[in-house]
């Protein structure tokens, strides 16, 4: 299934930078799924271009994991429809890589072994397997351990281990779910430079995550969700303009003329040493007319800075309070719906 540049431009997406229709990865339209009478997610829409880094937000419970599911057939939406590098999920599982929320490995393998058996659940040649996994084991510096079993490494080591067996088989894309949960600050950044270094092969990546620094670092696209709905699906760079810019001024003089060119709820912090300090919303006119204002007013401009909204605040503005409250709590006990 392909879908047309004005559909496209209509879901809150931008033209791909020569004008052409982007080819995408996913295409999934009112994905609902229900368990027991709860429903988990609730008419979830996504569009996901080849090549992209596509993160998926929210806190835990809110539907990240289940949509995930779904996008690789291991669960069937109720309604909806999907699309996967255009066909059904099942039909392109051999061009899918997979790390799964729940991890596991069988713990008598060798760590090269583990990853050829899982490439063979893929459709790779198990012979195969057993060369390309010493071959990422060494190119990602674990190396030393192919020969250990997986009840003889680390966590770390062991989850290392199992994201390499997402990547044997050469996939066009990779789905993780919570890949940073559990490593430490050196392996997700080991982590965050294989996604990239995925991405511009030109394979897919999409992460669900709870870390917002993850998706702001990361992401060329998000989607948020929260309570099984998806309030904003597109570009980072077009949710954090959801939130004007912040200015942050400083002043020789406190009171003139010129405060007329400030918006009426301005924040005014007035130093010791007598240096005025506002705080303030960009305006709608830009900043030329305020700088202007500032000048032809004596102001005494010290300092004047603009600063852009970050992730957090876009998606507190987006999904609320309540749920950007809710990405800090029991971080590491992401529930399965």
């Amino acid at each position: 299934m392909k879908m047309e540049l004005g559909q496209w431009q209509a879901a809150g997406n931008v033209a791909a930078p020569d004008g052409h229709e982007p080819v995408l990865a996913i295409v999934a339209r009112g994905l609902v799924k229900r368990f027991d009478g709860f429903t988990a997610v609730d008419g979830v829409d996504l569009t996901v271009p080849e090549g992209a880094i596509y993160g998926v937000l929210g806190p835990n419970g809110a539907g990240k994991t289940t949509t995930l599911r779904m996008l690789l057939g291991i669960i069937d939406p109720d309604a909806g429809y999907r699309r996967i590098l255009g066909g059904e999920p099942r039909e392109v599982s051999h061009l899918i890589g997979y790390l799964p929320e729940e991890r596991g490995l069988y713990p008598a393998m060798k760590a090269y072994e583990a990853i050829a058996f899982v490439g063979a659940l893929r459709g790779l040649p198990l012979a195969e397997g057993r060369r390309r996994g010493k071959e990422l084991l060494e190119e990602y510096g674990l190396g030393y351990a192919m020969d250990r079993q997986i009840r003889q490494l680390s966590k770390g080591m062991a989850q290392q281990v199992q994201i390499l067996s997402t990547l044997v088989h050469e996939p066009r894309l990779v789905i993780f779910d919570e890949p940073f949960s559990g490593l430490d600050a050196l392996n997700q950044g080991k982590l965050e430079r294989m996604m990239r270094g995925l991405a511009e092969r030109g394979t897919t990546v999409i992460f669900s995550t709870h870390v917002i620094a993850h998706a702001e670092r990361l992401c060329d696209q998000v989607a948020i969700i929260a309570g099984g709905r998806v309030p904003f699906a597109g570009p980072v760079d077009v949710a954090r303009d959801r939130i004007r810019p912040q200015v942050r001024l400083e002043t020789r003089a406190a009171d003139g003329a010129w405060r007329a060119a400030l918006p009426a709820d301005a924040r005014h912090d007035r130093r010791q040493d007598g240096t005025s300090f506002f705080y303030f919303p960009l305006p709608p006119t830009g900043i030329e007319p305020l700088l202007r204002a500032l000048i032809e007013g004596e102001a005494g401009i010290l300092s004047l800075s603009i600063e852009r909204a970050g992730l957090h605040d876009a998606f507190v503005a987006i999904a609320g309070e309540v749920a950007a409250r809710a990405l800090e709590e029991n971080p590491e006990q992401e529930q399965a719906r």
